[in-house]
């Protein structure tokens, strides 16, 4: 089974821009994407994805997350409000018989942390409700996570630490606290070196540079380890400010 993630900043856009063929070249099982800024009244794509789940922020044009699966769920919901009370269709949860699947757009700190306390308080409840799934079954999360959790994982560590957004020690205790909890980071159980990102900047030609940020991730129970095939990074795919990212698990 494959899982693809892509922030893709904005599904009308990115539609103009290749990735109806990535999505035919790379043939996902199941497709979370993040910063859709649409629902599902908005557009019809990727009929052969007959289930598709959208969650649609209140505010027009902005977050929204979705999942497409070839794969019937046994069920699915919009957990927003298990995790904050603004409704910014942030968290999409399909279950499948083995595992839950999570596809979360995490809130940025925004620039001068004006929205640090905000996420903060994100976190903490976010691995709340990771833990009452996971007393049910295993779980999968992925999505634009909204932070750098170590030096490796950012071209230029220093002058953005506890400074921007993403590379707080607020935002890395809170991943930190994640993979204590008991998840892995799927990438990094493959790949343990620097250089490797999933988003950068559209100015200065960052892209070009590497000069990026890994913050899009798959974090899967441990209790899935042995069924992790191969982790990703597609680097190459273009149409966004972010990557997609990818699992195989059998």
């Amino acid at each position: 089974m494959k899982l693809v993630s892509w922030n893709v900043n904005g599904l009308r856009a990115v539609l103009k821009n290749g990735f109806l063929d990535f999505i035919k070249k790379e043939q996902p099982d199941i497709l979370c994407l993040q910063e859709v800024k649409l629902g599902k009244d908005d557009t019809s794509i990727l009929e052969e994805y007959p289930y598709q789940y959208y969650n649609k922020a209140t505010k027009p044009g902005y977050a929204g997350t979705a999942i497409f699966s070839k794969i019937k769920p046994l069920s699915s919901s919009y957990d927003d409000k298990e995790v904050c009370d603004s409704h910014e269709g942030r968290i999409v949860n399909v279950e499948f018989k083995d595992f839950y699947l999570i596809n979360v757009y995490t809130p940025n700190s925004q620039r001068g942390l004006t929205r640090l306390e905000f996420r903060q308080a994100w976190d903490k409840k976010f691995l709340s409700y990771l833990t009452k799934l996971e007393q049910k079954k295993p779980v999968i999360f992925c999505g634009d996570l909204n932070v750098a959790h170590t030096a490796l994982d950012l071209a230029n560590p220093k002058p953005n630490y506890n400074k921007n957004a993403g590379y707080t020690q607020i935002e890395i205790d809170g991943l930190t606290n994640l993979l204590n909890a008991g998840y892995i980071d799927s990438f990094r159980e493959f790949n343990k070196e620097g250089g490797h990102y999933t988003w950068w900047s559209y100015m200065f030609n960052a892209r070009q540079k590497n000069i990026g940020w890994r913050i899009d991730y798959f974090l899967i129970s441990k209790k899935l380890r042995t069924r992790l095939k191969n982790a990703a990074i597609l680097k190459d795919v273009k149409g966004s400010d972010h990557c997609p990212i990818s699992i195989t698990i059998t």
